[in-house]
């Protein structure tokens, strides 16, 4: 895996910064070295996919939840593109590849949650619900630039990797512009509600708690998918 960590903006960086372990064992977790060198057994994945598009239905709804929380006209503009990204794009690759295996876009949408997935999801929607703009974001960015990251770092092995379509889904320089994109709004939102100088900021901790939560979350959800090839 590339070692290089692409930068997707100030303060992602800076909570990247803060939750080192968390975010080791997120982005070199087993689940993400196996689809890189195509070792992952094709059950994991397929266990994966369908717990991952009942995900996205529950992300969608959260980053719609942004609008909602918004305060300027970028922020509606990103999490209002973002909706789209997820809802038309993304969730149309898990269909893709699950109707290979026999399951098709109703059973996916109907699938029983993984209790994994429910604490995640709930998770993040608990961060939007009660707190405000910044928590959410701060609840939401793991994921997004999480999966920036790892598929840049994979996408050296996508050739000869069975799951290169995924890798490069998320190695695609229209998903970075994605990542790109969100940082820049982001530290755009920051600067609205916390000043020139965030970090000094009584919230910075309480968002940094949110963001590392949220990514230990997504350990977790490698983790649950792993265990669906047992």
């Amino acid at each position: 895996m590339n070692s290089q960590l692409p930068s997707y903006g100030a303060t992602f960086d800076a909570w990247r910064l803060g939750a080192p372990n968390e975010w080791a064992a997120y982005t070199r977790h087993a689940f993400v070295q196996g689809l890189g060198d195509g070792t992952l057994p094709r059950a994991a994945f397929v266990h994966y996919l369908v717990q991952d598009y009942v995900f996205l239905v529950h992300f969608s709804r959260a980053w719609s939840l942004g609008v909602v929380k918004s305060e300027t006209l970028a922020e509606m503009k990103t999490c209002a593109s973002t909706v789209d990204a997820l809802v038309n794009h993304e969730m149309a690759l898990h269909v893709k590849t699950c109707a290979a295996e026999g399951i098709s876009e109703a059973e996916l949408f109907a699938a029983t949650e993984a209790t994994e997935n429910i604490a995640y999801t709930r998770y993040v929607m608990d961060a939007g619900l009660q707190g405000d703009f910044l928590d959410l974001m701060a609840a939401l960015m793991p994921c997004v630039m999480g999966y920036g990251e790892i598929g840049l770092s994979l996408a050296a092995q996508a050739e000869t990797s069975p799951y290169r379509d995924w890798i490069n889904t998320y190695a695609d320089p229209e998903y970075q512009a994605v990542c790109t994109n969100a940082g820049a709004m982001l530290d755009g939102a920051v600067a609205h509600r916390l000043g020139a100088k965030p970090q000094n900021s009584p919230r910075w901790a309480q968002l940094q708690a949110r963001f590392t939560k949220a990514t230990a979350l997504e350990v977790g959800f490698w983790q649950m998918g792993l265990d669906g090839a047992s």
